[in-house]
C-alpha cells in the first residue's frame, strides 16, 4: 500500500502544521484549507512547502497522490523525479492542485 500521504502529513507536521487526516490522498485538499493553505493558480511557480494534490488516474491507485517540493524536489514515500509519481501518473496527466501555507 502506497503511503505518499502519511509521508507528506508528515513532513508538513514536522513544519509545526497540524492537517489531520484521512483515508485517501486525493481528499487532503480540504484539510490544508481548513490548516491555512490556500490553492495557487495552475502555472504558477513552485517553492518550497508547496503540497500537491493528485486525483487518481484510470487502472491506478484509487486513492490518489501527495507530495511536497523542498525547493528543489519533490518528495511523497520516495524521491520523485517530477510532479507525477509514476508512468501511469505520467501517461494519464491526471487533474491536480497545488497548495501553498502564507
Amino acid at each position: 500500500m502506497s503511503r505518499c500521504a502519511e509521508y507528506t502529513r508528515r513532513a508538513i507536521e514536522a513544519g509545526g502544521v497540524d492537517i489531520g487526516n484521512t483515508r485517501h490522498a486525493k481528499d487532503y485538499g480540504g484539510n490544508l484549507e481548513r490548516a491555512g493553505f490556500r490553492e495557487v493558480p495552475p502555472g504558477s511557480t513552485l517553492i518550497a512547502g508547496d503540497v500537491a494534490v493528485i486525483q487518481p488516474h484510470p487502472g491506478g491507485n484509487q486513492s490518489g497522490h501527495m507530495t511536497i517540493f523542498d525547493g528543489t524536489t519533490r518528495f511523497s514515500d520516495f524521491r520523485q523525479r517530477s510532479m507525477y509519481p509514476g508512468p501511469g501518473y505520467r501517461a494519464a496527466q491526471p487533474s491536480y492542485k497545488i497548495y501553498r501555507k502564507d
